[in-house]
């Protein structure tokens, strides 16, 4: 994965698959419905010869009276931020039998999803895992639900973060 700036999206990392195929992106926390619809996508994406896109977006260090401590805190996440996409990759080639494309950013989730999907032609689904607890769906959803979805220029399919994997199989 290559060095980004802040708010600019890495250059994809991808294998040689055609310009046309479909782009399934997904937005990666540390959730479990991201999971879930990580796996959706993935079988999605292998049953229709497409591709997944994964979109990490890390929030900027609020450390701004110590410039070394904020710098230091901004790789340290970086760091985790590179371990996971290098996991997840390991997932979707398993599951989709292709390499995803990374996109790692800084700033607010919902502000840089809405840039990468305008910046990027070759998305073609947005792909988001609901969470079932307390809590309601997420953040990034009551978000896109609410007021976003009008910004976006891609479908959403949402995925219900209770899915088994026999599930996912099942439907895909």
């Amino acid at each position: 994965m290559s060095d980004t700036d802040s708010g600019s999206s890495a250059s994809p990392a991808a294998d040689d698959g055609s310009a046309n195929e479909r782009v399934f992106l997904v937005v990666v926390d540390d959730s479990e419905e991201m999971k879930v619809a990580l796996h959706f996508a993935c079988r999605r994406s292998k049953t229709s010869g497409g591709r997944i896109a994964l979109l990490y977006v890390q929030e900027p260090a609020d450390f701004q009276h110590w410039m070394a401590v904020e710098e230091i805190m901004r790789e340290e996440k970086r760091e985790e931020a590179e371990e996971l996409l290098q996991v997840l990759s390991a997932e979707v080639h398993e599951w989709s039998g292709k390499m995803p494309s990374f996109y790692l950013r800084e700033g607010d989730r919902r502000e840089e999803l809405v840039k990468l999907l305008d910046e990027e032609p070759s998305i073609s689904i947005l792909v988001l895992g609901a969470g079932v607890g307390r809590g309601g769906p997420g953040p990034l959803i009551d978000h896109v639900l609410s007021r976003g979805a009008s910004q976006l220029r891609v479908p959403i399919t949402l995925v219900p973060g209770s899915l088994t994997d026999e599930d996912i199989i099942a439907i895909t």
